[in-house]
């Protein structure tokens, strides 16, 4: 499964059923550009959650409203709830150990 983009248009929508993780980025910032390929790898192994990135600088309404100060934030949503936040760059396994609590 890929990743796929959300915007502050399709946020709500796109992470209101099962599990989502969702990669707030920018392309400036060194460290989103290493997590990226990590939650891309995660993504092609963990079928039962929906994999999104979000780029702060195109849509500043989302992380505005979950008040996201540091990039990579990855947050993870369950039901449309917001169950999980980790900041910063995690390993595949550390972010699989995150994400299987919530299956």
């Amino acid at each position: 499964m890929a990743v796929k983009v959300t915007t502050d248009q399709t946020f709500d929508q796109d992470t209101s059923n099962g599990v989502a993780l969702v990669d707030f980025w920018a392309t400036w910032c060194g460290p989103c550009r290493m997590q990226s390929p990590v939650v891309e790898d995660l993504s092609d192994s963990m079928d039962q959650v929906n994999f999104y990135k979000l780029d702060v600088d195109q849509n500043p309404d989302t992380a505005r409203k979950f008040q996201i100060m540091s990039i990579p934030t990855l947050m993870i949503k369950k039901n449309g709830e917001v169950v999980d936040k980790v900041i910063g760059y995690h390993s595949k396994e550390q972010l699989q150990k995150v994400l299987e609590q919530y299956l």
